[in-house]
């Protein structure tokens, strides 16, 4: 027997990494019930979800003119988190809003207090925040005994907080449990208030807090691992044993350096120096120690890329961490192969020459699209969600093939959507700043617009203000950058 149907609902199949599912969708609703409902049942937050109806439906689009037929296969793209529990509370739909809860909406995001000198820290929040698979697996997560179970308790709850809120968030309770964690972020200075701190130092306590207490997919390991763990492949050989077979060994990271000489010009540049260098070891075959070359690649490019810019030095004379001011020019988009290994190159080369196309493809619709607007030009005869389905498939084929692990990148193709600033001269002084990438928009690449977060004070920018933050002074410059792998 056919599907039934009601007057506004009727039943379709969705699916999804290789499952089906039955739902029903209400076509008088408003498309994001229907995406609630397939988060439900596939656990693919609805922010990172692309549903295929007519190419990639829009959260605006008008659900009862898009032509469902009861029984209808509709794919859906995206990787999932772990599956929501039952809400406490009815949805609400837009037209059911009063203007409070539709001022909160569409906000901007809201600002973090300064507690005395916590920049470092509001400005490491507000990056991680950029990341949603994130905030999804805190929303399932239950506190368990441990300092840091109760820190990543403390960014579950103050992310809840700011999802609920127009006004500053004051981070109390987040920044004692750091400090019970780590005494360190407790220190005082000479005034008697908390010291500056490093916002890489913070950042790194704050990862491992939940790398060490939130669970992963199925509950299973850690989301840390999953989603922003890269593996390295290290070789070692030397040249004074050239008989002597090189060894290989793996290790895991949660962030790439970039080491920054006077050489350095380049974010790629540093990052190869930082993974090629020279070792001295004892050598068994010679019985004495000889110098190494250790030869660093990636074999596991993780959902997310930390890389940290290496700005700060330990000065004896001063006492104190110095800042190399110098200037290294750090992309919008970033391809990892060139760091990969050969047997990961390998494997995503087609996705990855597939990605950069289609990338360039948008790039070049966006101008052509921009120009006709300011001229009131016809449209391209294809929509831009048509453009994208076709776009999909071929990438989508390619990747089954590869058989890329889920958190993973796909291709290796990366764009920054988020990073951490630092303005002075010492990392013990000098003001810390969080920037997150604005979803949405179709605009060429280079002409997209950022939340600049600035303690309790949010602004917006365009993508010119971040990629200007390359160094050569003491203003505000790049250190902290979060890549995200690039989905088509």
């Amino acid at each position: 027997m056919p599907p039934s149907r009601t007057p506004d609902g009727m039943n379709v199949t969705i699916k999804h990494a290789g499952k089906s599912y039955p739902v029903d969708v209400d076509v008088a609703a408003p498309a994001t019930a229907f995406k609630q409902s397939i988060y439900q049942l596939t656990g693919v937050p609805t922010d990172r979800m692309k549903v295929m109806i007519k190419g990639i439906l829009k959260d605006d689009a008008d659900m009862s003119k898009l032509g469902l037929k009861p029984g209808q296969v509709i794919t859906v793209v995206g990787t999932a988190g772990p599956l929501p529990e039952a809400p406490q509370q009815t949805v609400v739909f837009i037209e059911d809003m009063d203007d409070s809860d539709l001022a909160l909406m569409t906000r901007s995001p809201p600002g973090l207090v300064n507690l005395g000198n916590t920049c470092y820290l509001n400005s490491t929040l507000q990056a991680l925040r950029a990341v949603p698979q994130l905030q999804t697996a805190l929303e399932n997560f239950s506190s368990s005994s441990g300092p840091e179970s109760r820190l990543t308790m403390s960014v579950k709850n103050l992310y809840s907080g700011m999802a609920q809120t127009t006004e500053p968030v004051t981070p109390f309770a987040l920044i004692s449990n750091l400090r019970t964690l780590a005494p360190q972020f407790a220190e005082q200075d000479q005034r008697g208030g908390f010291a500056q701190q490093d916002a890489d130092e913070a950042w790194t306590q704050v990862v491992s807090a939940l790398r060490s207490s939130l669970p992963g997919q199925n509950a299973q390991g850690s989301f840390v691992d999953d989603w922003m763990s890269i593996e390295l492949t290290k070789t070692l050989s030397t040249p004074e044993a050239p008989d002597e077979a090189p060894s290989t060994s793996t290790e895991k990271a949660l962030k790439l350096s970039c080491n920054i000489s006077i050489n350095t010009n380049f974010l790629m540049s540093g990052i190869m120096d930082s993974l090629d260098e020279q070792i001295e070891k004892n050598s068994t075959s010679l019985g004495r120690s000889v110098m190494y070359n250790q030869k660093t690649r990636i074999s596991r490019l993780p959902g997310y890329l930390v890389v940290h810019l290496v700005r700060f030095y330990w000065r004896r004379d001063i006492q104190k961490k110095a800042k190399i001011m110098r200037k290294v020019k750090f992309p919008l988009q970033l391809d990892a192969l060139d760091i990969a290994t050969d047997e990961l190159r390998e494997k995503l080369g087609p996705v990855n020459a597939e990605v950069k196309q289609v990338l360039n493809e948008r790039d070049d619709r966006a101008k052509v699209a921009k120009r006709a607007k300011a001229k009131n030009a016809p449209a391209d005869e294809k929509t831009e969600d048509q453009h994208r389905e076709e776009e999909h498939k071929k990438v989508a084929e390619l990747i089954e093939k590869a058989g890329v692990a889920p958190g993973t990148s796909s291709s290796g193709m990366y764009e920054l959507c988020a990073m951490v600033t630092h303005k002075g001269a010492s990392a013990d002084s000098g003001h810390y700043i969080g920037w997150a990438r604005k979803e949405g928009g179709f605009v060429p690449s280079g002409e997209e617009e950022w939340y600049k977060f600035d303690d309790d004070k949010v602004s917006e920018v365009t993508a010119d203000k971040i990629t200007s933050m390359d160094g050569g002074g003491e203003d505000s410059v790049a250190y902290i950058l979060l890549y995200r792998s690039v989905d088509i």
